[in-house]
């Protein structure tokens, strides 16, 4: 009796917990258009810039190391330093699978436990040393490349692409490295 008096507390309150909060950049999110290959795609990202959100507020130097598991799932290591590029180092590590019949380009995401967020490749270079990633809410958004700090000339086009995107490029917030 007591469980179904708290059922509905506790599923509310896994759906506050995972629900997507920060305001919307895009309110419509264009399908991945491009095929990833996903052994292109592994290796070492450093964020050039990001939709704030809760997960990462205090960040500066983040990266993110992708690599493939022993059961085709695919490892996720973030990093962070916490406060400023000397910061505190702050490691998250989780694992993605690959969304079926999405050309590798739409990936579900865990950190904990058996919740799952979005993870979109919306765009990425030909020779794979950038890319923008996002999901549906239009609320997350990551701009990621090959290096720390690449030219301002490819922070630029990398910021027009967003825009074409349809992204809110006001709401961008750039990453220290």
């Amino acid at each position: 009796m007591a469980l179904k008096r708290i059922l509905p507390f506790l599923a509310a309150g896994i759906v506050a917990a995972c629900s997507p909060a920060g305001p919307v950049g895009n309110a419509s999110v264009r399908q991945p258009a491009k095929i990833v290959e996903l052994n292109r795609y592994l290796g070492r990202w450093f964020e050039l810039g990001r939709y704030e959100n809760r997960f990462e507020r205090n960040c500066e130097a983040v990266t993110a190391d992708y690599s493939l598991r022993d059961d085709g799932t695919v490892r996720v290591v973030n990093t962070c330093r916490e406060g400023g590029v000397d910061g505190k180092k702050k490691v998250a590590e989780g694992h993605a699978k690959v969304v079926p019949e999405s050309g590798n380009a739409k990936l579900k995401v865990s950190f904990f436990g058996p919740f799952y967020g979005d993870y979109w490749v919306l765009d990425h270079g030909p020779d794979y040393a950038w890319s923008i990633v996002g999901e549906p809410s239009g609320r997350y958004l990551w701009i990621l490349t090959r290096t720390a700090k690449p030219s301002e000339q490819v922070r630029k086009i990398l910021q027009a692409k967003v825009r074409a995107l349809g992204y809110d490029v006001g709401l961008l917030r750039w990453t220290q490295h």
